[in-house]
């Protein structure tokens, strides 16, 4: 109990809300290098997975490719990125960039390439062309599994963002390592917990668009979280 109470007086007092190292400042830093990432992630990952998708080709290979980049573990690309570009939010971004593009490779991909074929059909029938049938058919019925990829990449991302702190970087993780340096296992605490928090908050929220933007119908057809068949990818491929 002492040590609950201890946390609850680390938060508030007024001294850990205010200035470079307090809660909304690392707060916010922590959130604007995940944006970051993800942002810069959805711009490289989604639109050649898209298109990859829709031909239905090289499905096997996107997949494999993203499953790699899932093994390599994000402190070793810090660490590999500090030797390249020295410590800073450099090697940070570079490192929570490369967790980022495999789910997204992966969801986007698979979506489009699970669109019924007989829908893409009815599109041309209705003598749509290919990128008509691309945005106004088959990206809304991929979309459920799309955003699906985004949730997951976005939610490693806030809770690995914690090792910018390791490269010299703020966010929420200069609690964690600077109370370890301290042996402030109250710090420690409080910071693990901030991050925890901020990852479930990222997951409701995204969660939450889905469920505005992605029709009933659709979700229906995609039950749960929607995540990935890899297995379909290569299916989808071969026919």
């Amino acid at each position: 109990m002492n040590f609950l109470g201890d946390v609850v007086n680390w938060f508030t007092a007024s001294a850990h809300w205010h200035g470079q190292n307090g809660i909304p400042h690392r707060l916010e830093e922590h959130v604007l290098m995940s944006l970051a990432a993800v942002g810069a992630a959805l711009l490289i990952a989604v639109p050649p997975s898209l298109v990859l998708g829709h031909l239905r080709r090289f499905g096997a290979l996107a997949v494999n490719i993203s499953n790699v980049g899932r093994a390599i573990p994000s402190f070793a690309i810090l660490v590999l990125g500090v030797q390249v570009v020295g410590i800073g939010a450099k090697p940070a971004f570079f490192a929570l960039l490369v967790l980022a593009i495999p789910p997204l490779v992966t969801n986007s991909y698979v979506g489009m390439a699970e669109v019924d074929p007989e829908i893409r059909e009815s599109a041309r029938g209705m003598g749509m062309t290919g990128w008509q049938s691309i945005t106004r058919v088959e990206i809304p019925v991929a979309l459920p599994v799309l955003l699906a990829g985004v949730r997951t990449a976005a939610v490693q991302v806030v809770a690995t963002a914690t090792l910018a702190a390791i490269v010299a970087w703020g966010g929420l993780g200069r609690y964690i390592l600077d109370g370890l340096s301290q042996r402030d296992s109250v710090q420690v605490f409080a910071g693990a917990l901030l991050v925890a928090a901020l990852s479930v908050l990222t997951e409701l929220a995204l969660a939450l668009v889905q469920r505005l933007v992605v029709s009933a119908g659709l979700t229906r057809r995609h039950p749960g979280k929607n995540e990935p068949f890899v297995g379909a990818a290569t299916t989808a491929e071969a026919t």
